[in-house]
């Protein structure tokens, strides 16, 4: 679905990426895990057109990113939740779920998906009509996901959704991951979080310093002992 192929970026001097390869498969959670600054939001940011690359090729469905513009990846079914959930504060969740659906024309099924988002959330239709600036942050990630899930989405890309939330509110952001996943949208997962985000991914990269180091499924990456090490403390357990 989404592949990246020698991604070579540089800000100034620095490279940031070095020449990375990997890959998203259609239906399948996938995650880019690796410490803060190792490079992870600038993949991110080049697959979404707001950093060009040096080198290097992103397709998806084997047609070329870097001749899409930014403001169009939605028409083609890629949709990001962004770091720091970025609602709209002084609008209704109401409202901001609207937004999401901005490009569409096909009412009756926005109606629908709006029932969709409801069902996964529960909480943002019992606020329906509430300002969005006034919920709180696990609620706030919610309404960032349900926006983007408003577009219907085949490729959802979420940066860093564990940030700033609770334990328990981190679990449940996770379980609906899931459950929008078993409805059949891929997702991409960038995450410092490797505990949550490795027990949910069918695939996962470790990045460190702007290379990939490691890639495998979520389970084997859990029971690699650089992984444990560097990520999760020897004394993790990997029982789901």
């Amino acid at each position: 679905m989404l592949k990246i192929e020698n991604l070579k970026v540089s800000y100034g001097g620095i490279k940031a990426l070095k020449g990375i390869h990997m890959e998203v498969e259609e239906n399948k959670i996938v995650a880019l895990i690796g410490a803060n600054g190792a490079g992870k939001s600038t993949t991110l940011r080049s697959i979404v057109g707001l950093v060009k690359p040096e080198v290097g090729i992103i397709t998806y469905h084997g047609e070329d990113l870097a001749k899409v513009q930014t403001k169009d990846l939605v028409r083609r079914g890629i949709t990001l939740v962004p770091e720091g959930r970025r609602v709209f504060p002084n609008l209704t969740v109401l409202e901001n779920l609207k937004i999401g659906a901005f490009y569409r024309n096909d009412d009756e099924n926005i109606k629908d998906d709006l029932e969709w988002v409801y069902t996964l959330f529960p909480r943002l239709k019992e606020r329906t009509w509430q300002l969005a600036g006034t919920l709180s942050g696990g609620e706030q990630q919610m309404l960032a996901v349900g926006r983007a899930l408003m577009s219907r989405p085949k490729l959802l890309m979420m940066d860093e959704p564990s940030l700033g939330l609770a334990p328990l509110i981190v679990k449940e952001i996770f379980n609906i991951i899931e459950e929008i996943n078993r409805q059949g949208v891929t997702i991409l997962l960038i995450e410092q979080n490797a505990n949550v985000s490795l027990k949910i991914a069918h695939k996962a990269y470790v990045m460190e310093t702007g290379d990939i180091t490691l890639e495998g499924t979520g389970s084997e990456l859990l029971r690699n002992e650089e992984v444990k090490k560097a990520y999760l403390g020897e004394s993790v357990s990997v029982q789901k």
